[in-house]
C-alpha cells in the first residue's frame, strides 16, 4: 500500500477491528466500563488513530527523494530546520515531539525542500527511540542523494520522561548524527550557526 503521508490513510476495515478489539480488552482491564457512552467508540477511535500515527511503515523514504532529484551543480550547505515532528516511543508507546534540523552539501545531485520534511515524517511515525531516527534519516538522505556530508539534529520533548517515571517537565533531549564534510569542525559550527539564526 502506497500513499502520501499526508493524506487520509485508506483504513482496512479488518485491520481497523482487529486493533479495536484488542483497546477494548485493554480500557476494561484498566478498570472501565467499556459500555459507558462515551467509550462505546473509543477502540475504533484509537485503532484508526494509531494506524494514522504509524504510517510510516507503508511508506519508503528513498522512494520519496528520488521522486524528486535533480542535477544541479551547488556545492554550498542546504538547510531545512525546524521541521516539526511527533513520534511514538516504543518503550512506552508515550509521544516524543520537537523540531528536525538537516543539512547537505550536494554532489550535483538535489531534492525538493519538502521531500526533506516527508522522510522525517515517514521515520517518526513508526514506533521509535530519539537516537535511532536521528541515524535514520541521515543515512537515508546520504544512500539516495550521495551528497559531499549529511547532518541531522532532533531535538524533543518525551512524554514519558514529563509525565510519568522522573517527570521531568521541561528537558529537552537533543541527539545529532553527521556524515563526510560535516566531520570537520568548522563545518558543523557554521551549520549550527545557521540554525541559531533567529
Amino acid at each position: 500500500m502506497d500513499f502520501n503521508i499526508n493524506q487520509p490513510v485508506p483504513f482496512n476495515q479488518d485491520k481497523t477491528d482487529k486493533i479495536a478489539y484488542h483497546y477494548h480488552e485493554i480500557i476494561k482491564l484498566l478498570g472501565e466500563d467499556t459500555s459507558r457512552e462515551g467509550l462505546l467508540k473509543t477502540p475504533e477511535r484509537v485503532s484508526k488513530a494509531m494506524q494514522f500515527l504509524m504510517n510510516g511503515y507503508e511508506q519508503s523514504p528513498e522512494e520519496i527523494i528520488q521522486s524528486a532529484m535533480f542535477t544541479e551543480n551547488y556545492r554550498q550547505m542546504v538547510i531545512v530546520k525546524d521541521i516539526d515532528f511527533y513520534s511514538m516511543c516504543e518503550h512506552h508507546m508515550l509521544p516524543f515531539f520537537g523540531k528536525a534540523h538537516i543539512a547537505y552539501i550536494p554532489n550535483h545531485k538535489i531534492t525538493g525542500l519538502s521531500k526533506i520534511a516527508r522522510i522525517v515524517d515517514v521515520f517518526a511515525r513508526r514506533l521509535q527511540v530519539q537516537e535511532r531516527m536521528t541515524t535514520q534519516i541521515k543515512e537515508c538522505i546520504q544512500n539516495t542523494l550521495n551528497p559531499l556530508g549529511v547532518m541531522v539534529i532532533l531535538e524533543a520533548q518525551h512524554l514519558c520522561m514529563q509525565m510519568r517515571g522522573v517527570q521531568k517537565q521541561h528537558s529537552i533531549t537533543t541527539t545529532s548524527d553527521f556524515t563526510g564534510v560535516f566531520q570537520q569542525a568548522k563545518t558543523r559550527e557554521e551549520f549550527m550557526n545557521l540554525i541559531n539564526k533567529k
